[in-house]
């Protein structure tokens, strides 16, 4: 899975193959037609109430495509340029851990070590992954 690029329609029609999932059941579901379901297959981005839909429907997370390539291609940044003062401005959304890693992330990282394309280092300056959860994921999950 490449998490850099999500082109969400196509994943959306990859897991209704998979499922075997009848139109007319999608298009009860979402209250549409299946010109506009065809529509969306062939879309970038979705709206985030529509996509909730498409994830209740097809049991599937589909944000968590997107909270892993945040994780990926994100990380937490170590100037503080858009952070004010934490103490006065508390925000009333919620604050989530941002090193909650799937194990999709992980082969993935472990991969590019194996295969070369990244030095350990390397992975651990872009992707801010503690040094010691790098080195514990290798000792866990390391191929054979």
């Amino acid at each position: 899975m490449n998490f850099k690029k999500i082109h969400i329609g196509t994943l959306i029609k990859q897991l209704i193959t998979e499922k075997e999932i009848d139109n007319l059941r999608i298009c009860n579901f979402l209250k549409c037609t299946e010109k506009e379901i065809d529509k969306m297959y062939q879309m970038k981005s979705l709206d985030a109430e529509i996509l909730l839909k498409w994830s209740k429907l097809l049991e599937y997370d589909f944000f968590r495509l997107y909270s892993q390539h945040l994780i990926l291609y994100a990380p937490l940044s170590s100037n503080n340029y858009n952070v004010k003062n934490e103490n006065t401005n508390q925000s009333l959304l919620p604050r989530f851990r941002k090193n909650i890693y799937t194990r999709e992330v992980i082969d993935y990282i472990l991969n590019k070590i194996e295969k070369g394309e990244m030095k350990k280092s390397e992975v651990i300056e872009r992707y801010k992954i503690p040094k010691t959860t790098l080195y514990k994921w290798i000792s866990k999950y390391k191929t054979k």
